[in-house]
């Protein structure tokens, strides 16, 4: 039988990766709105400067960050899986509002529910890429002789991509026992877990 104990399931690297990643896509959002003309404020200029060093360093990150995870074994985490998909799916669409138990809790070999699994993975696998991929033909549009306008308009559309995950990880991150455990567990590394022999 399975019993619940407070153990660290988030690394220091993963907490610092993760914070340091939210800080600069934010940052990158806000700048790329500037970039594209949402609003005014910020200087054209100093805006695109400020874009440029932070897509390197998330660029550089993200390296360091799939070198982490595949040293670690950590990669094991967003490996898809269908069991309990759907219970998580009904859980999230109307079960968390009648106060139903979550189908699939945290344990130490797998922190993450399957639907996390398939939104992270589609994060790293097409998101992202598809961001840093356009940004980088954004740069050199005129070596490689691609359309401008395509080349900018799929970084746009990935980056409201992006901008719409956040919403909704930031809003999936107020789901826990509390508003705010979810939020602890990132800051402390700490959540409680269900530990059986499995475990």
């Amino acid at each position: 039988m399975a019993e619940k104990k407070y153990v660290r399931i988030f690394a220091r690297f993963e907490r610092f990766w993760h914070w340091s990643q939210a800080a600069l896509v934010l940052l990158l959002l806000y700048t790329g709105g500037r970039l594209h003309g949402l609003y005014e404020g910020l200087p054209w200029q100093k805006a695109f400067g400020i874009h440029l060093i932070a897509a390197g360093l998330i660029i550089l990150l993200w390296i360091f960050a799939i070198f982490w995870h595949f040293t670690t074994g950590e990669w094991q985490q967003y490996l898809p899986t269908f069991n309990k998909l759907g219970a998580v799916i009904r859980y999230y669409a109307y079960g968390i509002f009648t106060g139903a138990p979550h189908p699939s809790k945290p344990t130490i070999r797998r922190k993450h529910n399957p639907l996390q699994r398939l939104s992270y993975l589609f994060l790293k696998l097409v998101i992202n890429p598809a961001i840093w991929i356009t940004g980088v033909l954004y740069l050199t549009v005129s070596l490689t002789g691609l359309p401008l306008e395509t080349v900018a308009w799929t970084h746009v559309v990935a980056a409201y991509a992006m901008a719409l995950f956040v919403l909704i990880h930031v809003y999936m991150a107020t789901t826990g026992t509390t508003v705010t455990s979810y939020l602890k567990a990132m800051i402390t590394g700490y959540e409680w877990v269900e530990v059986d022999e499995k475990n």
